[in-house]
């Protein structure tokens, strides 16, 4: 949400930022809602100071002129209550459409239309050779009785995944290293659940406009939550910290839960695009300074890059463009992961950094050293999402006999292999 004196003084950029984001907002219909909104509130008030004048003077007037006064108190009284629906559908009008003003891009966003138009910013790693044909990760799973996709399909339906033995260990090994990489650089673990009232949503910037990619849960007002983002940004909503209280840092696991609701037929295979994985997330609440918020973008950026690196995968950074930052992003890049069975990158980490967009939606302020009351800075990152990273995992260490080659940094998490599986061709 941005605030609405910017909106007011600077409608250019707001309508620019709507149009180059593909957020389908009238801007100029929001001001004309904010100016009636204005003048309801000065009728209001004026009529309140009238009234409030008025009955001041009843206990000493004269019995003639008190039943004039008298009767004027009660017209005025009636004309408040006239206009409160006007003044209500005015009020709720106005703050639906601020929850969908999109924040501004920085300026070194790229302009474009979806995530075709992204800009790639450097590649890194070594791109495996193999002497041997590889198998896509489906195959390898199969081929070492790591996965029933049949069985749990019957269970769950589709997009539903079940692991089995060394590949559960695998998934384990993958989400606790990152956990531990991430603490040992100053971010508090935090195991939080999926769970969270629409509010939450709405605070995260995923409500208005997500609602379709949301399960609910029938009967209570609590839906399944995608990324650990959602309840995490809402965990101080309304509070006023103070400024020494920040930055706070948490690198937090949950289950996460998307319905992927328009997209079928994309990805349907194996890993990629599940119903139900789990995740690591960073997420960043700092002090409101775009260059302090733009240092902690680097960051976490650095973080996801170190744990792909450990993992020994070879990935590339991507700009995200205006059409495919969300609509609260002032600066997004992606990080794709090389899968060989495709022969292209995926994206396995999304890195922004949405200003005080977030804290305004949830009412979150401090203190800053002035004594002033601000609103606070968010940022987020993927710290690692399995099952996903499993594909490249798998795909790029796998050996000639079938089996997978253990990177250095995860045998600690698996008793030391440095291979798993069993020969199998």
């Amino acid at each position: 949400m941005l605030d609405l004196k910017f909106i007011r003084e600077n409608a250019g950029a707001v309508k620019h930022a709507a149009q180059v984001k593909g957020v389908n907002i009238d801007i100029d219909d929001l001001l004309r809602v904010d100016r009636e909104l204005l003048d309801l509130k000065q009728r209001v008030e004026a009529m309140q100071a009238e009234r409030n004048a008025n009955a001041k003077l009843v206990p000493k007037a004269s019995p003639e002129e008190r039943p004039a006064l008298i009767q004027r108190g009660k017209d005025l009284a009636e004309e408040l209550r006239a206009l409160e629906p006007a003044l209500r559908a005015h009020e709720d009008s106005l703050k639906l459409m601020l929850l969908r003003v999109p924040n501004i891009p920085h300026p070194s966003v790229p302009v474009g239309k979806d995530d075709s138009e992204n800009v790639e910013l450097r590649r890194e790693g070594q791109l495996p050779t193999f002497d041997f044909t590889p198998l896509d990760h489906v195959e390898l799973l199969e081929k070492q009785g790591w996965s029933d996709p049949e069985r749990v399909a019957r269970v769950s339906g589709s997009r539903s995944y079940l692991l089995k033995g060394e590949a559960v260990m695998l998934e384990m090994a993958v989400l606790m290293f990152a956990m531990d990489f991430l603490s040992g650089r100053g971010f508090t673990p935090l195991s939080t659940t999926a769970l969270a009232r629409p509010d939450a949503f709405v605070g995260s910037g995923h409500f208005p406009g997500g609602e379709d990619q949301v399960y609910k849960i029938e009967g209570d007002e609590l839906m399944l939550a995608g990324t650990a983002e959602v309840p995490v940004n809402s965990l101080y909503a309304g509070e006023q910290l103070q400024h020494e209280q920040l930055p706070i840092t948490f690198a937090a696991i949950s289950a996460a839960f998307r319905s992927e609701a328009g997209s079928a037929g994309r990805d349907v295979r194996g890993l990629i695009r599940v119903h139900e994985f789990r995740k690591v997330e960073q997420y960043v609440l700092c002090e409101a300074s775009e260059e302090v918020g733009l240092e902690w973008f680097a960051k976490i950026l650095a973080n996801a890059e170190a744990l792909l690196a450990a993992l020994e995968l070879p990935y590339r950074v991507v700009q995200n463009c205006t059409g495919d930052m969300g609509a609260g992003k002032v600066l997004m890049y992606d990080i794709e992961t090389w899968v060989p069975s495709e022969q292209l990158y995926r994206e396995t980490h999304s890195c922004s950094y949405l200003g005080d967009w977030q804290a305004r939606r949830t009412g979150l302020r401090y203190r800053d050293a002035s004594g002033k009351l601000v609103f606070a800075h968010t940022l987020n990152n993927t710290g690692v999402a399995a099952p996903r990273i499993l594909v490249p995992l798998l795909e790029n260490h796998q050996q000639a006999d079938g089996t997978i080659r253990i990177p250095a940094a995860l045998r600690p998490y698996l008793g030391g292999k440095e291979v798993i599986g069993q020969p199998v061709r």
